[in-house]
């Protein structure tokens, strides 16, 4: 008896998606736009940034014993490629830990293979190593880095703690936050950034958001011009630090 329904996915199973026509990120200089997805778009490099995919995350879990609904990666291509029919930039970078273990490329099945093939000949692809995979893939188009300047800007997987005058774009993460609304508490993935870094949510289907109030971004973050990117079913939120971490501390105290 097979653990789950091979039933193919339906419409239902597609995230929220969507360049941010309001919210616009300024990061040394340059114009970045959010993504509803958790993608961020450059347009003065046709660039299209995508973090954390986690790819065959349910197959990982599955040689460890934990079984899960084996369609992650499904739902996560089909993402990507919706975001990027959309974008139609001309390069994309992975930034890090695009597949949930260093053997995920392996366990592809032949339709995500050929979709991820497409996808880098078909555009500039750089795959930025990260912890889970700490080689980029081998058979599917692109190039790896350990990190990439794009302009005045430096792309990593995890963030450093000293940027020496560095702006940065990283992932590693996973940032979310929650804010108390009307009475109700609202959490969600989001972006974070300061005058000098911005940390992107994770992409995969399966990735879930770290509290940015958590000590894993502690000594990251200029409290005073920080800004949250809450993503939401149809728009993006954006709160600043004192709102947050309000919202955290009252939690705290209750």
């Amino acid at each position: 008896m097979m653990p789950f329904s091979p039933k193919p996915l339906t419409t239902s199973f597609q995230k929220p998606h969507g360049l941010s026509k309001i919210h616009k990120i300024a990061l040394g200089g340059v114009e970045l736009i959010p993504d509803l997805s958790g993608a961020l778009y450059v347009p003065d490099y046709e660039t299209l940034i995508i973090s954390d995919l986690h790819l065959e995350q349910g197959s990982s879990l599955a040689r460890r014993g934990l079984h899960v609904p084996p369609f992650d990666t499904a739902v996560t291509l089909a993402l990507l490629e919706t975001v990027v029919s959309v974008a139609k930039p001309k390069c994309l970078i992975f930034l890090g830990d695009s597949f949930h273990d260093g053997e995920g490329e392996t366990r592809l099945e032949e339709s995500h293979f050929k979709n991820l093939r497409t996808l880098t000949q078909n555009h500039e692809t750089i795959w930025i190593i990260g912890n889970h995979d700490p080689q980029p893939p081998q058979n599917l188009g692109g190039q790896g880095a350990e990190s990439l300047a794009l302009g005045p800007l430096t792309l990593r997987h995890e963030p450093t703690r000293r940027l020496d005058g560095q702006f940065e774009i990283a992932g590693h993460l996973h940032p979310g936050c929650g804010i108390n609304q009307r009475g109700r508490r609202i959490y969600g993935k989001c972006f974070v950034s300061d005058d000098t870094r911005l940390i992107m949510p994770a992409f995969g289907a399966y990735t879930g958001g770290l509290s940015i109030t958590s000590k894993a971004f502690h000594g990251l973050l200029n409290a005073e011009t920080t800004q949250a990117h809450m993503i939401g079913r149809a728009a993006l939120h954006r709160f600043g630090w004192g709102r947050v971490s309000m919202t955290a501390n009252s939690l705290l105290r209750g």
